[in-house]
């Protein structure tokens, strides 16, 4: 029998926000200073550079973390279970619920989108995975190349050189893996999978997790241009 899906969907919060917050904070800093001083990076139109920093941030933010080891302990949330939030709607149904002030122009608030316990097992199941194949500081840097370089992103003019960047950082990581884990003929796979296995998890969730407990609601990719533009 399958089981009941209901504990996946429960909202989780750090343990810890401060501390891995800030952790993961620095974490995008070094993230983005790599990418900067990645030369065919540089040679790349600034509408290009943007375009692929939006679309990776998340997952290289990601690899950054499993590299540094940041550990991830979350509790439920405390807000309000589906079968509360149903009994409560029944016993003011009758009644409308008072009327909130209206916010001031241009501060609009809306609430934090928790993630689910579902959604940090797989960040967390992305990291155990990192941390039990012991990748090495060049493997996390042709990882990176290779999520960096996305040439299948809409938008992009210049496509054939980035697939060819993508191309080189995976024959990078396939010589490397060769020379160094000679005994191991299937290390390259199971380095594509950690790969595979960021692609299931959503930028929006990293947001919410690691930066809005720090600065509240924040326009990701107003950051990441202020971050990029500026000399890290």
């Amino acid at each position: 029998p399958r089981g009941c899906p209901c504990g996946s969907r429960r909202r989780v919060v750090l343990r810890s926000p401060q501390v891995v917050c800030k952790a993961a904070s620095a974490v995008l800093v070094k993230t983005l200073r790599f990418v900067q001083n990645v030369p065919c990076f540089q040679e790349l139109p600034l509408e290009e550079q943007l375009l692929l920093v939006r679309s990776c941030w998340a997952p290289l933010l990601l690899l950054g973390l499993a590299q540094d080891r940041v550990n991830l302990e979350t509790v439920e949330s405390a807000e309000p279970s589906m079968l509360q939030r149903i009994l409560t709607a029944r016993r003011h149904e009758e009644q409308p619920p008072p009327r909130a002030p209206a916010p001031p122009p241009g501060r609009q608030h809306h609430g934090p989108h928790l993630p689910s316990a579902g959604e940090i097992q797989a960040i967390k199941g992305f990291l155990a995975k990192c941390w039990s194949l012991d990748i090495s500081t060049k493997e996390y840097a042709y990882l990176k190349g290779t999520v960096l370089f996305n040439p299948d992103l809409p938008g992009l003019q210049c496509t054939q050189y980035i697939e060819g960047l993508q191309r080189e950082a995976q024959q990078a990581l396939n010589e490397h893996v060769r020379l160094i884990h000679r005994g191991d003929e299937a290390r390259f796979a199971k380095l594509n999978v950690v790969l595979s296995l960021l692609r299931s998890i959503n930028a929006n969730v990293i947001a919410e997790l690691f930066f809005r407990p720090l600065i509240g609601a924040v326009n990701m990719d107003d950051m990441l241009l202020e971050m990029l533009c500026a000399k890290l």
